[in-house]
C-alpha cells in the first residue's frame, strides 16, 4: 500500500503523487465523491486504478493517504 500525496495543481486538477515510483498523474475519476464521503476506486489519467476505502467526511487537500492497487 503506497503512501499517496493528493493536492490540487494550478489548473484545479487533483493530482495523485507516489514518491517511491516518481508517479504524478491527474485523477480522472473517483468512485465516491460527495459531501458525505470520498474514495473507492480512483482512476488516473494514464488508466491506472487504485483503491481506498471511502472516507467520511471527505479529506481536505493537500493530504497523504494509503492506497491499494485496484
Amino acid at each position: 500500500m503506497p503512501n499517496v500525496m493528493l493536492r490540487y495543481n494550478d489548473k484545479g486538477d487533483l493530482l495523485f503523487y507516489v514518491a517511491k515510483k516518481d508517479l504524478e498523474e491527474v485523477i480522472a475519476s473517483v468512485e465516491t465523491n460527495t459531501d458525505e464521503a470520498w474514495g473507492g476506486t480512483v482512476e488516473l489519467s494514464n488508466g491506472d486504478k487504485f483503491f481506498i476505502d471511502p472516507i467520511s467526511p471527505p479529506p481536505e487537500f493537500p493530504t497523504t493517504l494509503r492506497f491499494k492497487r485496484g
